[in-house]
């Protein structure tokens, strides 16, 4: 499961207490206690849940089940976040953000996926090539996208 430490709402409810000064301050200002609320309804609910059978995005607008055959590959950004691409005949969007999965999880990905999303930290066998038809040249990509047969789910 790639989430948010559960740590984080502890800095939420700080942010609660440090804002009651402010929000008995004048009439309305109680609504700065939303901010935090907000924070903790992300942090709880925001995760990419990765099991046996696919993945799981939950994010504030929804949840939404991949199973590893409607994965195509995973899109690496230069920010580090690491974005699904579905195959072409799944659905009408062709990538979907996986929440607080980080480019330093691929190898765990591959590992829950029973070697169906391939590990970019493996000798050369799967290489991470640059996409070359995303519309964000010079982000690599990893699976079957990249032009590697043996990455394709089956």
């Amino acid at each position: 499961m790639f989430r948010v430490p559960g740590v984080a709402v502890l800095a939420a409810l700080l942010l609660a207490i440090c804002a009651t000064p402010v929000a008995f301050g004048a009439p309305f200002l109680w609504l700065v206690y939303l901010v935090p609320l907000a924070i903790i309804v992300w942090v709880i609910w925001v995760r990419t849940v990765a099991d046996a059978d696919g993945l799981t995005v939950r994010g504030l607008r929804g949840s939404r089940r991949i199973a590893w055959s409607e994965l195509a590959g995973l899109r690496l950004t230069g920010k580090g976040t690491v974005l699904a691409v579905l195959a072409a005949d799944s659905d009408p969007r062709p990538e979907v953000a996986l929440p607080h999965v980080r480019t330093r999880h691929v190898p765990a990905l591959s590992v829950i996926s029973r070697g169906l999303v391939p590990d970019p930290t493996e000798g050369g066998e799967r290489p991470v090539t640059p996409a070359a038809e995303s519309e964000t040249a010079g982000e690599p990509q990893v699976g079957a996208e990249s032009g590697d047969p043996a990455a394709k789910p089956e």
